[in-house]
C-alpha cells in the first residue's frame, strides 16, 4: 500500500515515498535467512528496492483528561482500525501504544507511526492529545534488550489495558 499524497513528491524528500507493506512476507523470509536486513531485492517492475525490516514502535500520546470509558473504547477501535497493534495502556490522560511496523528504514517506520494517532483521530474517535514520545527499534535490538533483562517486558497480553 502507498501512503502519501498524489503528485509531486514534497521539497527535501527525494525518491522516498513512505510504504507500509502488509504481507509480511519479507519478515518470513527474513527469519529463513533468504535475505540480510536491508538488502535490495528485485521489485516487480525489475528495478531494484530496498528489502523491507520489522521495527518496534513504541508510541506515547498526552493531552487533557478525558473519560476512562471513552479512552478505552477510542483505543480500541483504533485497534481494530490497525490490525498489527499490539497492545495500548492508558490512563485519563495519557496512553502507550505499541506495535511492529514493516518499513524500509527507521525514517519510513518513523514518519508512519508519528501520523498513526492524526490519522486515526477522527474515525476512533481518539481524544485530542499530542505525540510526546516515540520509539522505533529494529527488530534485533528489541530482541537483544528483552535477552538482556532491559526495556519493556513482551506485549503481552495483548489488546487494550489501563495503566
Amino acid at each position: 500500500m502507498r501512503r502519501g499524497r498524489p503528485g509531486a513528491p514534497p521539497r527535501g524528500t527525494a525518491e522516498r515515498t513512505l510504504t507500509s507493506v502488509g504481507t509480511g512476507e519479507d519478515a518470513v523470509r527474513e527469519e529463513q535467512g533468504a535475505e540480510r536486513p536491508g538488502a535490495a531485492q528485485q521489485a516487480p517492475e525489475g528495478g531494484r528496492r530496498e528489502a523491507s525490516r520489522l521495527w518496534h514502535i513504541t508510541l506515547s500520546v498526552s493531552g487533557a483528561k478525558a473519560p476512562l470509558s471513552e479512552v478505552r473504547r477510542a483505543l480500541e477501535q483504533l485497534a481494530h482500525d490497525h490490525p498489527f497493534l499490539l497492545t495500548s495502556r492508558y490512563a485519563t490522560d495519557h496512553a502507550e501504544i505499541r506495535y511492529w511496523e514493516e518499513a524500509r528504514d527507521l525514517h519510513d517506520a518513523a514518519a508512519v507511526a508519528l501520523r498513526l494517532w492524526g490519522e486515526h483521530r477522527s474515525t476512533a474517535k481518539l481524544p485530542p492529545w499530542e505525540i510526546v514520545g516515540l520509539e522505533v527499534i529494529d527488530r534485533e535490538t528489541y530482541h537483544q534488550r528483552l535477552a538482556e533483562g532491559y526495556g519493556p517486558p513482551p506485549a503481552s497480553p495483548v489488546g487494550v489495558h489501563p495503566f
